[in-house]
């Protein structure tokens, strides 16, 4: 397969699939050959085996990166610090996009893309979290709700009026404080209602204006 016929192939698509370029094909081995070729001329980027992308100078799709985190690992959706920045509830960028699934924690560290680390969560705990569609690149994010409570149940992390004003939380209003009482309860674990009782106090205070980010 020439290089020509993979642009026209995967122009209006984000990622390059082998699976899909070995269909109806008896021996895919010359595809291989070609894929590892081009792999190491810098045509293209290997996000996991099988699946790639364009590299920057033949892309006419610009990536999404939420989108990238939802391929690298299926199924998952981001959440805790990402979710937040996403969800405009912190001030700062954050680097690593961190997203959580049911399947086994990891990392991926992709050339010009970034890094994707994922999370292990109970099955019963995946939920939370919507869709959202750019450029036909559909991508899984936590809602700030639970985006909030995923990250102090999985990083153990003990609340308090002190620490949610170290983690310079803003735009509070756009939680919405029975939505959070209701999603800690789903969790069957009476710290985790203490922690959204604690997020809610810190709210009406932040609305309040005495407590001041």
């Amino acid at each position: 397969m020439k290089w020509e016929k993979i642009l026209r192939i995967t122009e209006k698509f984000p990622i390059i699939d082998t699976e899909n370029l070995y269909a109806g094909i008896a021996d895919p081995n010359p595809i291989e050959v070609q894929i590892s070729r081009w792999k190491k001329a810098g045509k293209i980027i290997q996000l996991k085996k099988g699946i790639y992308i364009l590299a920057e100078p033949y892309r006419k799709i610009e990536i999404n990166e939420l989108f990238i985190a939802a391929i690298l690992k299926r199924p998952s959706y981001i959440s805790l610090e990402k979710a937040l920045e996403y969800h405009d509830l912190i001030p700062e960028a954050v680097a690593v996009y961190t997203s959580v699934t049911p399947k086994r924690a990891g990392k991926f560290v992709v050339s010009e893309i970034g890094i994707f680390g994922y999370r292990h969560i109970k099955e019963s705990l995946f939920w939370g979290y919507k869709s959202s569609t750019v450029n036909n690149q559909t991508a899984f994010i936590a809602s700030p709700e639970k985006a909030l409570l995923d990250f102090f149940y999985l990083n153990k992390v003990k609340v308090s009026l002190e620490y949610l004003e170290e983690l310079r939380l803003q735009n509070l209003e756009k939680i919405d404080a029975k939505r959070l009482i209701e999603y800690a309860q789903k969790f069957n674990k009476f710290k985790m209602l203490q922690v959204a009782v604690v997020i809610n106090e810190y709210i009406d205070l932040y609305i309040k204006g005495e407590k001041m980010l």
